[in-house]
């Protein structure tokens, strides 16, 4: 089998698709979360704190030059990457809860006995004998 036929055959895997399309979406929901942590949930704390602008904050190692630009640690940048980190776990952890506790439901779901599932198909049978 010459190379270009096994990567074709890896690429088209279902599940390397499904990785395509979960990255894809990855992407997406990083930039709603960046846009929910800088624009919605930051500004408030910020007032909260004083009108403080996290994304501002940082300690200046180095001041600039007409030349070069400043040395800073953004720590403030930092603070928002952290909220927006914790936005996320918690989104994952609250959709696999909902997930594995409809699995529990699913599961704890007891099968009807046989004595029952025997007469649901007589009784079927006999709707079907009626009616021809």
């Amino acid at each position: 089998m010459t190379m270009m036929k096994e990567f074709r055959e890896f690429a088209m895997r279902g599940s390397v698709l499904d990785l395509a399309v979960g990255v894809v979406v990855g992407v997406a929901f990083g930039k709603v979360v960046d846009s929910l942590v800088n624009d919605v949930i930051m500004p408030p704390v910020g007032l909260l704190l004083g009108g403080m602008d996290f994304s501002n904050l940082a300690v200046t190692l180095k001041e600039g030059t007409a030349t070069t630009p400043a040395v800073l640690i953004k720590y403030g940048a930092f603070l928002n990457t952290i909220v927006a980190f914790i936005i996320v776990t918690l989104a994952i952890f609250v959709v696999l809860r909902l997930i594995n506790t409809f699995r529990k439901r699913q599961e704890a779901a007891p099968a009807p006995p046989a004595q029952e599932v025997l007469l649901t198909e007589i009784r079927d049978l006999l709707k079907y004998n009626t009616k021809v």
